[in-house]
């Protein structure tokens, strides 16, 4: 090992990275490279809950103020969220099976991030998701009615 991983994070995985396509795997960062992989299925986990609650919290803009005059870039936002969630999803199909679960850790970002961008208090919104798995992913557009 020549280069720190403390001292140069991208330096270090470049060189961890030829060392393993050069079969020099007794020089490589063991430890290091133990502790990044297992972060590795992390952050794409925190990806996901990042992309639903943007989605979430732009669905409930779009359910709650159904006169805003900028919706067009919400329903672009929501679109853009909606492919990258399909993408991680395609990639990562483990999700599936907790996607219920990392819908219910994001919602509460999808409120605070109505509850920013609107004029609505926290007691306006719904407690938890008020959508299912379908119709978060799908082409579903909630309508100010709607309870």
């Amino acid at each position: 090992m020549s280069i720190n991983y403390d001292q140069d994070f991208f330096a270090w995985s470049q060189e961890q990275a030829q060392l393993l396509r050069s079969g020099h795997f007794s020089r490589l960062d063991i430890a290091h490279l133990v502790e990044e992989i297992g972060d590795l299925g992390k952050r794409e986990r925190r990806a996901l809950e990042s992309r639903l609650a943007v989605l979430m919290g732009h669905l409930l803009k779009w359910r709650y103020q159904p006169d805003y005059p900028h919706r067009k870039s919400w329903r672009a936002t929501i679109n853009t969220q909606r492919r990258g969630i399909t993408k991680l999803l395609n990639e990562n199909p483990s999700f599936g099976a907790e996607f219920d679960k990392v819908i219910a850790e994001a919602y509460p970002d999808a409120v605070d991030l109505a509850v920013a961008e609107t004029p609505f208090d926290y007691d306006t919104f719904p407690e938890s998701c008020p959508w299912d798995e379908e119709q978060i992913l799908k082409n579903y557009w909630p309508l100010a009615n709607e309870d």
